[in-house]
């Protein structure tokens, strides 16, 4: 480090003054800030300690025109007001810091039709590509990302698509498997809580899954046991109460995702109805709420920390102009709990 070294304080620092104090040339100095992984222990201390002294910030705007690259992905969510998804993004977003990107996490609340207008704007904001959730997104959607060449991996699901890059699970699949294991505890009067399936390959996946394994046992779901309701605690309340109004009620609930069936299980407890006597409720993720409840929730793992990072690696082999290998399903697991009980 060269000590001697002072910059004035109404000069904006440079990487020319970073390298200076650091004592090293302007190649290494601006090599150890790009590619750490790249220069020498010491020769990368001494830059750090540079950049700490002076407060020195790379001007990004330059950087990404000289690379043509801004080193930032965007990822758009449905919700950001999921547990699941922010598992996810802490994955994705570690394993594009270790890489030297950034991630951009924007949301469109399940309101499809604001999600061309925030691809539009995230793509003016400039990134380098878009990791989206999901395989359901209108033919603007995948328009706009194909003139502008613009890589993108899909996550959560693999229904419904040929695209070589989705991250995720096959949610008809894992959907027929639950459903295979409830109706083994001998379960015929199956209802269904879920989210709206109209530009959503998730929640259809998930539907239709359980109607085919109930199907395949020689069992009829009828239309008044399925409800669709939100994605959240206070959708699986309100799906618990519209079924329970009933008089003819089925022995078992089977939620769209752990939230609801969180709020199924409190609505359980503020009617006085006992689970699993009364009846058995299912969820779906594999959140870890759902073994801090009581009854422990019945469930299927995601593994979103698995998705998060997977996506973001297949994200920088594709921006590397690399052709990976088709992605395969990624596995589930039941999580068995004390809400699901035998007929």
């Amino acid at each position: 480090m060269n000590k001697n070294y002072r910059l004035s304080r109404t000069k904006k620092p440079t990487l020319a003054d970073v390298a200076k104090l650091a004592g090293v040339s302007l190649g290494s100095a601006s090599r150890a800030l790009s590619v750490p992984e790249q220069v020498k222990p010491t020769t990368l201390e001494k830059v750090n300690q540079a950049v700490s002294q002076l407060g020195y910030i790379r001007d990004g705007s330059a950087r990404a025109l000289a690379s043509r690259r801004t080193h930032t992905i965007a990822a758009i969510y449905p919700t950001l007001n999921n547990p699941i998804f922010a598992q996810s993004t802490h994955s994705m977003q570690q394993a594009l810091w270790d890489r030297g990107y950034q991630l951009l996490i924007a949301s469109h609340e399940y309101h499809t039709q604001d999600e061309l207008p925030i691809v539009r704007a995230t793509l003016e904001r400039g990134v380098d590509g878009i990791i989206m959730v999901g395989t359901d997104h209108s033919e603007e959607v995948f328009s706009i990302l194909s003139q502008l060449n613009m890589p993108y991996v899909l996550t959560w699901s693999v229904d419904d698509s040929h695209y070589p890059y989705c991250v995720g699970i096959s949610n008809f699949d894992a959907s027929y498997e639950l459903a295979q294991y409830v109706i083994k505890h001998g379960h015929t009067r199956i209802a269904i809580c879920g989210g709206p399936i109209e530009n959503n390959e998730r929640s259809r996946g998930r539907r239709n899954g359980i109607l085919t394994a109930a199907a395949h046992a020689g069992i009829e779901v009828p239309e008044k046991w399925m409800t669709i309701q939100p994605f959240s605690y206070k959708g699986g309340r309100q799906g618990l109460r519209e079924l329970w109004a009933l008089d003819d009620r089925p022995s078992v609930l089977f939620c769209g995702t752990d939230l609801q069936a969180i709020g199924a299980l409190y609505e359980c407890q503020m009617l006085g109805i006992r689970v699993p006597e009364d009846l058995s409720i299912v969820g779906f993720d594999g959140m870890e709420e759902a073994t801090m409840v009581h009854p422990k929730l019945t469930t299927i793992r995601i593994p979103a920390d698995e998705i998060g990072s997977r996506a973001a690696l297949l994200m920088l082999e594709l921006l590397a102009g690399h052709s990976p290998a088709a992605e395969r399903p990624i596995k589930t697991v039941i999580i068995p709990g004390e809400s699901l009980g035998r007929v």
